[in-house]
């Protein structure tokens, strides 16, 4: 039966028309998906699905409005301003209680707008929430993200407001998620916010959700166990290497270098063949899984042949450090390398300046490293002059104490806390490596001075830190044992080791 062709083309601007009016009487984007939840990534648009989409919708539309053409010439007309939709249809319609739509398809909705459904029978269906999932990208900002998902200024401002007292705006990183439920409206909006869930991290979620005065954030913990982990390994090419082989996340072989810097020296004495241990702590959810770590417990290195073990201990006055066997603590005075990842340029003695041009005693140890390495204060101590000191160039020297200071030359910079009389602590950032004053290359030129006098700072004995003594050597020993034995009951982490290309 061949079909009039204008009351053809008026049945599919119909069709469209009604589709839009559906569209706008949900509220929701273009680019929802059957299940009224829309995945947004932040400074990138879905234009290529919007147009699939509507291509689609389209297609559906053109079929629909053909078969009700060739229906109508056949069977008495109905009333456009009825819904025509069955019982059946109208019940999957119905969205379920988590929001989401269970089983009818949105080009099925549109065929029931087609038909010109606007009963108020339907209605509920304006009125379910719907989720708009947000990634944060780089470049993006609390308010950018949700004024990309149509909010308007005034509503994504007093979000952003809410948030703000619970979450520090200036922590927002990319790969964070953001979850926007809001309600459609009649008139055609994006849809009235009701609740916003930002998750910073595995651990908190802040939840954003409506009050009286506007918005309140309340920020939720998740529940966490710890659980010991031991790792063991053997150095190959690199401790790094070694460590990530046997599943030594880096926050922790941090640590692990921080508790034996002050007996090894991992730049030079570290060789293939030498081995390390480790007893940590991992914090897990209620899922399995890991979203911090927590302290190393027990620490053991071989190099060269020597074994040392040192154990996490917390004395009288709750100052945490490591002690070996016997109670004695591994803190030195003064670290050996103030400088990481730095290669000894020219020791202490007499030798020839490269600049002045004739033999002269040099009293310190140049470690070569690229202009802006950091520089640690090799122990605590107070600032006694921080400036510039002729050809020292950019210059720090410290007091440890009545007889140890240090000092560090030809600085890039100063860090700006580094005043004369201001307090130091060990392994705080004090300046950065450059060529100031007189020199030939990015360097720091490192001095110990022991009674005033500069010293060979390889071959000074430097004081021990604390020695643990009677009722908390006793406590320590007792600690040391439980470590022990926690440690030989514990089965070693066996990962395959990732790419490292």
């Amino acid at each position: 039966m061949e079909v009039d062709k204008a009351h053809f083309r008026a049945l599919r601007g119909s069709a469209s028309r009604a589709k839009a009016r559906l569209l706008r009487r949900l509220g929701i984007p273009s680019h929802t998906d059957d299940h009224y939840f829309v995945t947004h990534r932040a400074g990138h648009p879905v234009s290529k699905r919007r147009r699939f989409m509507t291509g689609l919708l389209t297609l559906s539309g053109l079929g629909l409005a053909a078969g009700l053409g060739i229906t109508m010439m056949s069977e008495p007309s109905i009333p456009m301003n009825r819904a025509v939709a069955t019982s059946e249809s109208y019940d999957a319609l119905i969205p379920s209680a988590s929001g989401t739509i269970s089983s009818v398809k949105l080009s099925e909705q549109w065929e029931l707008a087609a038909l010109g459904s606007d009963s108020t029978a339907h209605d509920d269906l304006l009125t379910q929430p719907y989720t708009v999932n947000i990634e944060i990208a780089s470049g993006n900002t609390l308010m950018s993200v949700l004024l990309d998902i149509g909010l308007d200024r005034a509503t994504a401002y007093s979000l952003v407001q809410s948030l703000s007292e619970a979450f520090d705006p200036r922590h927002l990183r990319p790969g964070q998620t953001m979850d926007v439920t809001m309600v459609p409206t009649v008139e055609g909006s994006i849809g009235k916010v009701t609740a916003l869930a930002f998750h910073p991290d595995g651990l908190r979620t802040i939840n954003v959700t409506e009050s009286e005065d506007g918005y309140t954030a309340v920020e939720d913990m998740r529940e966490l166990s710890d659980h010991i982990v031991r790792a063991d390994g053997e150095i190959d090419s690199s401790l790094y290497v070694a460590a990530r082989h046997a599943g030594v996340p880096n926050a922790v072989l941090g640590s692990l270098i921080n508790i034996f810097s002050f007996d090894i020296d991992f730049q030079r004495e570290v060789q293939p063949g030498d081995r390390f241990s480790l007893m940590f702590q991992e914090r897990r959810t209620d899922e399995g899984q890991t979203v911090d770590y927590g302290d190393i417990m027990m620490a053991e290195m071989t190099v060269a042949g020597t074994i040392k073990r040192f154990y996490r201990f917390e004395d009288d006055e709750g100052r945490s450090d490591y002690y070996d066997s016997k109670g004695q603590s591994v803190r030195r005075a003064l670290l050996r390398t103030p400088v990481e990842g730095a290669r000894i340029s020219s020791g202490f003695g007499k030798r020839f300046h490269p600049i002045l041009g004739y033999n002269k005693m040099h009293k310190g140890l140049d470690f070569a490293a690229s202009t802006g390495t950091p520089i640690y204060a090799a122990g605590d101590g107070v600032v006694e002059m921080a400036g510039w000191n002729g050809g020292y160039g950019r210059y720090i020297r410290i007091r440890h104490n009545g007889t140890y200071k240090t000092s560090y030359a030809h600085l890039s910079r100063i860090d700006s806390r580094i005043k004369s009389g201001a307090r130091v602590d060990q392994r705080q950032i004090i300046g950065y490596v450059g060529t100031s004053g007189r020199s030939t290359g990015p360097h720091l030129h490192y001095e110990v001075h022991v009674n005033n006098k500069q010293v060979n700072p390889q071959g000074v004995k430097l004081p021990t830190g604390k020695t643990l003594k009677g009722a908390e050597l006793a406590r320590f020993e007792s600690l040391r044992d439980k470590l022990e034995s926690q440690y030989a009951a514990v089965e070693p982490r066996t990962q395959v080791a990732q790419a490292m290309e």
